[in-house]
């Protein structure tokens, strides 16, 4: 048996610049961050000459294209297994709440997989076989952020390339910046689940006829990006607030059910508060809130949060990426 761990990501700067109806085109940078909070995958050898897969449904199947879960189904196939196999997927976070749980789930289990077959492999090619599953395969909506931030860890940033190459560079920080980020970062949940693609889709069509400006907006989100480096890079953090207000301006605006009034009232709220700027994590419509506040205003803004029923997430940051936690798998 073994344990294969991927975390999620927030998103620190520049987030959607990766999706393909603006990166096809112009290219993307972004800014992510890996969370300590994981999707767990455990594969195990079976008696029986199937496959066993357990999530929030049980599945039992003796022919892979028979799987009804579509990632389980495409990695299967991808990275095929000539035994019975069991596998079983735990997470730390529920599902559709913006901080790219499925791709981190997609890492894990192509990283169960070819542990179980003894093959151990790098962070690019987990990312790349995650993305050829969710994109070129089941032609999700989404772009590339997620898996790469997933297999890589740490706070990291991207360079998308409209031919489809991606750079990885760590972005350089030195650890009191780090401790006070994590410091200044208050995170919260919504309490409201969504599926990306549905955001998502409005988003492609607003980009693609540039409705409201939309490729400017884009524009100046991928400017935050690299805006995003510069602080983190050079400690000057505080400045990080007034970039998160802006970049949820102009995100807001690129789908009709970016945001609604709950949002609304809950982000100004946290505004009112002390926060001096926030946004929704992901594609928006719910998930997670996080917010830029300092630390004589971090009580208000928490008491205020707590006050209308959201939840607060504790988190430190993930410099590990995706790894195999535990290997009991006999020789």
């Amino acid at each position: 048996m073994m344990l294969s761990r991927a975390p999620v990501r927030f998103s620190l700067g520049g987030g959607g610049t990766d999706l393909p109806s603006y990166c096809n085109e112009h290219g993307g940078f972004l800014v992510a961050a890996a969370i300590d909070k994981y999707i767990y995958v455990a594969a195990n050898r079976r008696f029986y000459p199937s496959v066993l897969l357990k999530y929030s449904k049980t599945e039992q199947v003796d022919r892979v294209d028979d799987i009804q879960h579509p990632l389980f189904r495409e990695a299967l196939r991808l990275i095929p297994v000539s035994d019975g196999v069991e596998l079983v997927s735990i997470a730390d976070l529920p599902a559709n709440s913006g901080l790219g749980s499925s791709s981190a789930f997609t890492v894990a289990l192509l990283n169960a997989l070819h542990a179980y077959r003894r093959e151990f492999v790098a962070s690019e090619q987990l990312a790349r076989e995650a993305c050829q599953i969710e994109i070129d395969i089941l032609k999700e909506p989404i772009g590339k952020q997620d898996q790469y931030i997933s297999a890589y860890g740490g706070i990291t940033a991207f360079t998308f390339e409209p031919g489809g190459g991606v750079t990885v560079e760590r972005v350089p920080m030195k650890t009191e910046v780090i401790e006070d980020l994590e410091m200044n970062l208050l995170v919260f949940y919504s309490g409201i689940e969504r599926k990306a693609s549905d955001v998502l889709s409005e988003q492609k069509k607003t980009i693609t006829s540039n409705r409201d400006d939309a490729v400017q907006r884009m524009h100046r989100i991928k400017a935050l990006g690299h805006e995003t480096k510069r602080i983190l890079m050079t400690g000057a953090i505080d400045q990080y607030g007034d970039l998160l207000h802006e970049h949820w301006m102009n995100k807001r605006k690129l789908a009709s059910n970016m945001t609604d009034g709950t949002i609304d009232e809950h982000y100004e709220a946290a505004r009112k508060a002390g926060a001096i700027g926030g946004k929704l994590m992901g594609a928006g419509g719910g998930g997670f809130f996080m917010f830029y506040v300092r630390p004589e205003s971090r009580r208000q803004v928490y008491e205020a949060l707590v006050a209308r029923g959201l939840r607060p997430l504790r988190f430190r940051f993930d410099f590990d990426g995706a790894r195999i936690s535990a290997n009991f798998q006999r020789s």
